[in-house]
């Protein structure tokens, strides 16, 4: 086949792709999945590592719950990140936020009855100095320090409005009484459900990515080296892929794991390892046919080098299928990931997982909260689904039987 027919037929199997409105409609799935994950902390409400900010008080509330909270500032000083850094791995908080029922103020002291909506005549009371919720008072700030009991000011004009409640009131008033609002409510340890929900695309994108790149590192060299050169190779390299078909896939993920440990990574790892048979499989059986061609055999004449001819002439020439493959592993390791991360070992809390959030959740399916654990379910649902439209819709335009009439 001429670099121009071949150049023909793939904006061909393009068009034809694009004319697959499933197809398509998975694949916008996928690129805004992709982009709400990049964007990451940039679309949640908790901006704080894993959207890990937990408030026992308002603990599994529905969604669309609104509650009063006061920001607190925290007596530390915090390292500011960049942009990227904060889109990346998202930023600690400044501020520790208290739902509570009602403020008294008295003097230069709030007094703050903590959310109880049961009953709020017995709510816990809590008490904290006007100045400490606006300024972090910790050795390392500059400005206000304690000398024994007493505040002491670097600042004459900060210690005259420090020592006006009214000022201080109205400032806190302004400021630091705020009402949250938790789009899809809250789960069981209080935490922003949606902002979780929408971190767990990380993790089932990641573990798509880069479990596929290791199966097709290890399917491609595998299947392409016992296609090419055969004979004792080929005997080795299939009784290995035979060997390694044969054990159930989830068990072989289990063992790996917990070989490697449990942790962010190793699934990933675990789970490419256990990926590339089919890779390999095709890719030999491609390559087979392949090796016979004429230019195969001209690029022999011309003394190129077996590596050569195989990785510059050969595997470019049989990575349709490998692609379509590809995009049906996507969908497996997804619920592979999933599976074990609901089964305690694959992705470890507080890392925000799909799984995971199933298996702290399933139980409220029997009450009037199932939604805990369906959205997630849903959200895998319809990614896996997204990943198999885009497959068969790879499959359906790399067909040599479908052409264009």
């Amino acid at each position: 086949m001429s670099a121009k027919s071949e150049h023909t037929d793939r904006m061909s199997a393009g068009r034809r792709f694009f004319r697959n409105p499933l197809a398509v409609a998975g694949m916008v799935i996928i690129i805004l999945a992709l982009l709400g994950g990049l964007a990451g902390y940039l679309l949640v409400p908790d901006k704080s590592p894993f959207a890990n900010q937990q408030h026992i008080e308002i603990a599994a509330r529905k969604p669309g719950f609104r509650v009063s909270m006061l920001k607190l500032r925290k007596n530390e000083s915090l390292a500011i990140r960049s942009l990227p850094g904060r889109m990346l791995f998202g930023e600690r908080s400044e501020y520790q936020f208290i739902p509570y029922n009602k403020v008294v103020f008295r003097g230069d002291t709030l007094e703050l009855y903590e959310f109880n909506e049961d009953d709020p005549s017995f709510s816990s009371i809590r008490q904290f100095h006007l100045v400490d919720i606006v300024y972090p008072l910790d050795p390392g700030n500059k400005q206000i320090a304690y000398q024994g009991d007493m505040l002491a000011f670097n600042d004459i004009s900060l210690q005259q409005h420090l020592l006006d409640p009214v000022l201080l009131k109205q400032e806190i008033m302004d400021k630091h009484m705020i009402e949250k609002r938790f789009l899809l409510g809250t789960d069981r340890f209080g935490r922003d459900f949606y902002s979780r929900l929408l971190l767990g695309t990380r993790v089932s994108l990641s573990v798509g990515f880069i479990s596929v790149g290791i199966s097709l590192i290890i399917g491609l060299v595998l299947g392409a080296l016992a296609g090419y050169f055969r004979g004792v190779l080929d005997d080795i390299i299939m009784w290995f892929i035979n060997v390694v078909w044969s054990i159930p896939t989830l068990l072989l993920v289990i063992a790996i794991t917990l070989v490697l440990g449990k942790g962010f990574w190793q699934v990933f790892v675990a789970v490419g390892l256990t990926m590339w048979v089919e890779v390999a499989r095709v890719v030999r059986g491609q390559v087979l046919g392949v090796r016979e061609i004429e230019y195969v055999q001209a690029a022999k004449a011309l003394g190129f080098s077996d590596m050569r001819i195989l990785f510059r002439h050969i595997i470019p020439n049989v990575i349709t299928p490998v692609i379509i493959i590809s995009a049906a592993n996507f969908a497996s390791a997804i619920l592979i990931e999933a599976g074990l991360s609901f089964l305690g070992i694959g992705v470890q809390p507080p890392i925000p997982s799909w799984g995971t959030m199933i298996k702290d959740h399933y139980g409220f399916i029997i009450v009037d909260k199932a939604y805990l654990a369906f959205l997630p379910g849903l959200a895998i649902m319809i990614m896996v689904l997204a990943f198999t439209l885009v497959g068969n819709g790879l499959r359906d335009a790399f067909d040599v039987r479908r052409r264009e009439n």
